[in-house]
């Protein structure tokens, strides 16, 4: 997606369930637009169906330059309930945010925020109760849950975690 040292990310907000098709409109239209979505696996019916979700249900972000481009278009977009606004303007993300997100895009335009993470490699726990304990990386589960192998009091002890409470060892 094209980005222009100008432009600074905004948050669109989508109405409900319809963020697919508010990113569709807004490229139509000629914005860059960028919906951060990762693979979830869920159960129905005793079934299993793995699909790409947004990170952010109901909310995406939109390369503008406010100066230049006709953003208050956006707000009347097919699917979009509107940009995050103060006041007359609307509000731009943090310099940084979209970017580190970005960083985390697979080739298949997944965010993977356990990209750096491998089952077998140690690991730093970084929040809980086993804050900065160190353990091997057991099991790695696509609704974002870890298994960690902990050596706690002479004895390994398994551990659920999130998998952001992580990072590599």
């Amino acid at each position: 997606m094209p980005f222009e040292s100008s432009q600074k990310w905004y948050v669109a907000r989508s109405l409900p369930r319809q963020e697919s098709r508010a990113e569709f409109q807004l490229l139509r239209q000629g914005f860059s637009v960028f919906l951060p979505r990762v693979m979830k696996t869920t159960r129905h019916a005793r079934k299993l169906r793995t699909a790409p979700i947004p990170v952010f249900p109901s909310y995406m972000f939109v390369a503008l330059d406010v100066g230049r481009d006709r953003w208050r278009s956006i707000n009347g977009t097919s699917g979009v309930a509107s940009l995050i606004m103060q006041g007359e303007a609307p509000v731009p993300v943090p310099a940084g945010v979209v970017e580190s997100l970005l960083d985390l895009v697979d080739e298949d335009g997944l965010v993977r925020f356990d990209r750096d993470l491998r089952e077998g490699q140690s690991v730093r726990i970084l929040a809980g109760p086993f804050a900065h304990a160190v353990g091997v990386l057991e099991r790695l589960d696509a609704n974002g849950r870890v298994r960690v192998l902990l050596d706690i009091m002479n004895g390994k002890v398994s551990t659920y975690l999130d998998r952001s409470a992580l990072e590599a060892a």
